[in-house]
């Protein structure tokens, strides 16, 4: 059912845990299968300088965001948003079975949403009142 990848990335996953002062936290969920992600991002100069997260969820699920995770340790904001899909992630686990495909998409859309909400705080702390 799983490739050699997802079972990798299920028994061994990277980057978990939460960064102590991150520059964004997201939670995300699907609640038809009960899986949650608590994904904590630090960004320095548009870049994803450090990636951590929290997962409850199916092995498919823990598989994305450990993948996910090292996929987008380093690029640019702009390349995350751009390149980082929900197949992107699944086929860099050589693929899913389609019924768990949503768990990749909570794992993308985990990432395009911190990176929203980062550039929203941005935004607003640079369009507040003059001094």
């Amino acid at each position: 059912m799983y490739t050699e990848k997802v079972m990798e990335h299920f028994n061994n996953p990277r980057n978990i845990g939460i960064i102590a002062e991150p520059t964004v936290l997201v939670q995300v969920g699907e609640p038809s299968c009960g899986d949650s992600l608590l994904l904590s991002l630090k960004i320095e100069n548009d870049r994803i300088t450090d990636v951590k997260y929290k997962i409850y969820g199916c092995g498919a699920a823990i598989a994305t965001a450990s993948v996910a995770s090292e996929m987008v340790m380093g690029l640019p904001l702009d390349d995350v948003m751009n390149n980082i899909t929900d197949m992107t992630i699944a086929d860099a686990l050589d693929g899913l079975p389609p019924e768990k495909m949503h768990c990749s998409n909570m794992a993308a859309g985990a990432l395009h949403g911190a990176i929203r909400e980062y550039r929203k705080a941005i935004a607003a702390k640079h369009s507040g009142p003059a001094n």
